[in-house]
């Protein structure tokens, strides 16, 4: 079955990823560091960094491997296998066109209730993902926004991004677990256990908070990715006036999209200014539509 073949290739690349952690900290740490007079040894707990290890790379993969369930599951969504519509038919055909082009697995096309526009892609991989499309893409663009808005979501899945995001996320959830893990085992040995504990959960929320930054930008960089692989399917002026028209809707409706909405880092829409735009998932429409005509 496809989804228990993606599954068991995360989970092979989780072990690779912890194997040549733990094989290369190590000779790091003992041989390489030593050498160039910065001594590590004994500071260093390696049975935490492999816990870290678990811990962030494990949950990061586990909602990598059940995302489409669990978009499916915070949407009120339907799966258009036989197109019924002519929308419908836009949305299926261009996403199985864009398959067949890239030579991968047609990706399971959901349209789901919103009055915004927007759309998500999102899945294991690239052979086992999702794209789904709100009521409110289909209702205020055109069908050739709407066919670049699917480039552009297909652009996402054929450059791998959820999977990316996720290895990055779990790089990020490891540094946080480790410090963490560090930080108690100091004060423990120290006879002051409940400093430690205090302590190390004040500088996880502080890292987990920097690391959020981090995985916002790249999120972004992957966006104006996303929006050139739609541009060379369809032609950039699509995609740009796909984003004029979102924009329009979101300026009309006054809506404001943060990282702080559950659906942040799947949506094609939204600008943030002042200090959130460090934890924003995607860049300023001007900023996008920029790059697009510099292409």
């Amino acid at each position: 079955m496809k989804w228990m073949k993606g599954m068991f290739l995360l989970l092979a690349a989780n072990i690779l990823i912890m194997v040549t952690l733990s094989l290369t900290v190590p000779l790091l740490i003992n041989i390489v560091l030593p050498m160039f007079g910065i001594d590590l040894r004994g500071s260093v707990d390696l049975s935490s960094l492999v816990w870290a290890l678990v811990l962030g790379f494990g949950g990061a993969f586990i909602s990598l491997a059940f995302s489409k369930q669990m978009a499916r599951a915070m949407l009120d969504c339907r799966q258009i296998t036989q197109p019924r519509s002519q929308a419908e038919q836009v949305i299926y055909g261009s996403v199985q066109e864009i398959a067949q082009r890239l030579h991968i697995t047609m990706p399971e096309v959901w349209v789901y209730e919103s009055p915004d526009p927007n759309a998500f892609a999102t899945g294991p991989s690239k052979n086992n993902s999702m794209v789904a499309v709100s009521t409110g893409l289909l209702s205020n663009l055109q069908e050739q926004e709407v066919r670049s808005v699917l480039a552009h979501e297909m652009g996402h899945v054929y450059n791998g991004d959820m999977f990316a995001t996720t290895v990055l996320a779990g790089l990020m959830n490891t540094f946080v677990y480790y410090i963490a893990m560090w930080v108690r085992r100091f004060f423990a040995e120290r006879d002051q256990a409940m400093l430690g504990f205090g302590l190390s959960i004040m500088l996880q929320i502080i890292v987990s908070i920097l690391a959020s930054v981090l995985i916002s930008w790249f999120s972004r960089q992957r966006e104006y990715g996303a929006d050139a692989f739609s541009a060379k399917v369809y032609g950039k002026d699509s995609m740009i006036s796909a984003l004029r028209a979102i924009d329009r809707w979101v300026t009309r409706s006054q809506v404001e999209y943060s990282a702080q909405d559950a659906l942040a880092t799947m949506k094609i829409s939204g600008n943030s200014s002042g200090f959130m735009h460090l934890f924003a998932t995607h860049p300023p429409m001007e900023a996008r539509i920029e790059a697009l005509e510099r292409l």
